[in-house]
């Protein structure tokens, strides 16, 4: 059953690998989004792909770490199609190497995208998802988040964050009938990792769709039911 047609879908990290997908999957069920992503370029492509399968769509193009920008994305949402049901916090990037390699500026910009971009545009959509008593935010981590690896601790920790973060905001949003989830995934075939997206290095790992799918089935359930977390990995991965 479709219960997310002409629900209305706020979705950041929007114009490659998973926020494609998900924006692409999301488009085919009739929904109205808002994709937010850098590129205008990449995010007008996408616009028209996504109104060629049948939903209404906005775009915003700037960085999730401008409180601006999750603001006025919220509000011209709100202003167009009058609610927001659901919010994917899909942006997010990452880097590995000796931790004392790292300078506070790499340090700053990732935990600007991967940490402080989920608090804004969830702080952002939360007032009016409490005031109509319904709502979801997903929050698009890692299973880093629950796992450390060498040469990973500034990405790591970043996704422990978002993991906390969810956690709180879950047990706050609650009461007011607004879901929290959390996805934790393995090893993705995007545009993220050293090798490139479909590099024969990834050829048993989780595509970008495989993703979609799975972030589609937790934003698709009934209003009574939430996925709290949701951990999803290639078979062939030992997590």
């Amino acid at each position: 059953m479709n219960h997310l047609q002409h629900k209305t879908i706020l979705l950041t990290g929007a114009s490659k690998g998973i926020g494609r997908a998900t924006a692409l999957a999301l488009a085919g069920l009739q929904t109205n989004l808002g994709l937010v992503a850098r590129s205008e370029a990449e995010l007008l492509s996408l616009k028209a792909e996504v109104e060629a399968l049948g939903s209404q769509c906005e775009i915003f193009a700037g960085s999730v770490a401008d409180e601006s920008l999750a603001v006025r994305s919220t509000a011209k949402l709100l202003d167009r199609f009058g609610r927001i049901d659901v919010l994917i916090n899909n942006a997010g990037y990452g880097n590995s190497k000796p931790f004392e390699q790292f300078t506070e500026q790499e340090w700053d910009e990732l935990y600007a995208t991967n940490v402080k971009g989920t608090f804004l545009f969830s702080k952002a959509v939360a007032p009016a998802m409490k005031q109509a008593g319904s709502g979801h935010i997903i929050i698009i981590a890692s299973d880093v988040a629950k796992r450390t690896f060498a040469t990973g601790a500034l990405y790591c920790s970043s996704k422990y964050a978002q993991h906390a973060f969810g956690d709180a905001i879950r047990k706050e949003l609650r009461p007011h009938k607004v879901k929290v989830s959390t996805v934790y995934s393995g090893l993705v075939d995007s545009y993220f990792h050293a090798d490139p997206q479909g590099a024969a290095s990834h050829s048993w790992w989780l595509q970008n769709e495989d993703m979609a799918r799975s972030i589609v089935f937790i934003a698709n359930q009934p209003a009574h039911v939430v996925i709290d977390e949701f951990m999803i990995h290639p078979l062939e991965q030992d997590y």
